[in-house]
């Protein structure tokens, strides 16, 4: 985790420094004789995964404003005040963790959480923290308000799972679909058992892709969307690309994995050719770049999982997706 901390005075240094003991948070410390408070804010509202705060609320609500966009974008952003004796989440508590960042360093600085989130007073089951800590990711944001709304009014809601549901449903959670509101687990999107669904997405797919020495990125991109909507698959789901290494610095995958924000793993055609499986061979392939089958190859091994949309072709690009195992586990 990279998180950004501005103080402004003398304890606010010190409260700081404390923070520098949890080894494992890596602490970009403002440093005013470099930049302003309010380009550091910028800078690490979009590079950063928290940012801390030591001083008063109005500095953090004001400086953040005109940056705050979705709470599934947006980093966790703290107040510590400046004697470090209470610590307050104001930004992506759930989602991006600033709740839970909280406790952490307020256990740091012997100081108190100050936790305002109605689910979390409340003591009511989270569907955005079990998303989060279960690698889920939710496409729609803003149908989590009525799951929650049920639960807090002591309202049933439902769930809905393609993968089964393993261990005990939180309280006032129930797996039946004929109640009004409710989430689903799939990876379908747009699948919606429940009158007011929210929708939560693994992110256990790997897309596995080859294409054409100087495919258009355009033609890549579209293509690409086209097999994952045909296979009813939410791009949501999917945690990275995978292709063949001759294949690394080709434009349109580049350009792909940068708009989608997905890492790029790539194998050689000795790795891709000892993946065990059932895979659609191609003699023009194997001549090209000395292994059978890129996408459905590249999309196994990089997953570790199983193949479960064979190869898709069309206007020079291939495509196949293959998911890890996992398991909707409360």
């Amino acid at each position: 985790m990279k998180a950004g901390v501005l103080f402004f005075t003398q304890n606010g240094a010190c409260t700081a420094q404390t923070l520098l003991q949890a080894g494992d948070i890596d602490f970009i410390l403002f440093e005013k004789e470099r930049e302003s408070a309010k380009e550091f804010t910028r800078r690490c509202f979009a590079g950063c995964d928290a940012i801390v705060f030591i001083g008063a609320a109005g500095i953090a609500v004001r400086m953040i404003a005109p940056l705050a966009k979705a709470k599934d974008t947006d980093p966790a952003v703290l107040v510590i005040d400046e004697k470090g004796r209470f610590v307050i989440p104001v930004l992506s508590g759930h989602i991006g963790g600033a709740n839970a960042l909280a406790i952490r360093l307020a256990t740091l600085l012997h100081a108190t959480p100050v936790i305002t989130t109605a689910t979390d007073v409340n003591g009511v089951f989270a569907v955005d923290v079990w998303a989060t800590q279960n690698g889920c990711a939710i496409p729609d944001t803003q149908h989590i308000k009525a799951v929650s709304a049920a639960l807090l009014a002591g309202q049933n809601a439902g769930v809905q799972s393609d993968f089964g549901i393993c261990g005990t449903l939180p309280m006032g959670v129930l797996a039946d679909i004929s109640l009004e509101t409710g989430f689903c687990v799939t990876l379908d999107e747009h699948k919606k058992p429940f009158q007011r669904t929210l929708t939560v997405v693994p992110k256990i797919v790997t897309l596995g892709v080859g294409c054409r020495r100087d495919t258009q990125s355009g033609a890549f991109e579209a293509f690409v969307l086209q097999a994952a909507r045909q296979a009813r698959v939410s791009l949501c789901s999917v945690e990275k690309l995978a292709t063949i290494d001759l294949k690394k610095d080709e434009r349109c995958i580049r350009d792909f994995c940068e708009k989608y924000g997905l890492p790029l793993v790539t194998f050689s055609a000795q790795e891709l050719a000892s993946v065990s499986g059932d895979f659609t061979p191609s003699d023009f392939v194997r001549k090209t770049v000395g292994v059978d089958n890129v996408c459905e190859r590249a999309a196994v091994a990089a997953s570790g999982g199983e193949l479960f949309v064979r190869k898709q072709a069309g206007g020079g690009v291939t495509a196949a997706l293959a998911k890890k195992y996992w398991r909707c586990e409360f």
